[in-house]
């Protein structure tokens, strides 16, 4: 696990192959404002689950694109001057090198899809 600052990324995954996983119990157990855990891995992809709520900081991946797909609440993503609203079971795509921010007005819950190798705080030096 690793924590930092006040956005608590679980990047091993959680459940292997043929486990059953309990997304609203999960949902459920998290007390924290901005948690981001790995469910599982599928060939070289992750497949993650964020509890957000709050903003999380400006930044890209230079060799990953991105996937979002929310659950319940409303995710904001920031792209230059626009802003992408995800309601519940509406996805969207960033693409990789693109410089972007996550933002959730109240709890919100989406799954992620991403290739392994990125890091989710985002590639060093990333301006804003």
């Amino acid at each position: 696990m690793s924590t930092q600052g006040k956005y608590n990324s679980n990047l091993e995954p959680r459940f292997d192959f043929r486990e059953v996983i309990d997304i609203p119990k999960l949902v459920a157990d998290c007390k924290e404002q901005w948690y981001n855990q790995t469910l599982c891995r599928v060939n070289d992809s992750v497949i993650r689950l964020g509890i957000l709520q709050g903003e999380f900081h400006w930044h890209k991946h230079d060799q990953e694109d991105e996937f979002f797909f929310a659950l319940q609440g409303e995710l904001l993503i920031d792209i230059g001057t626009e802003t992408v609203k995800l309601a519940p079971h509406q996805g969207y795509a960033v693409p990789k090198g693109v410089l972007h921010r996550t933002r959730a007005p109240g709890r919100t819950v989406v799954m992620m899809v991403e290739r392994c190798s990125v890091t989710p705080t985002g590639d060093p030096a990333a301006p804003r």
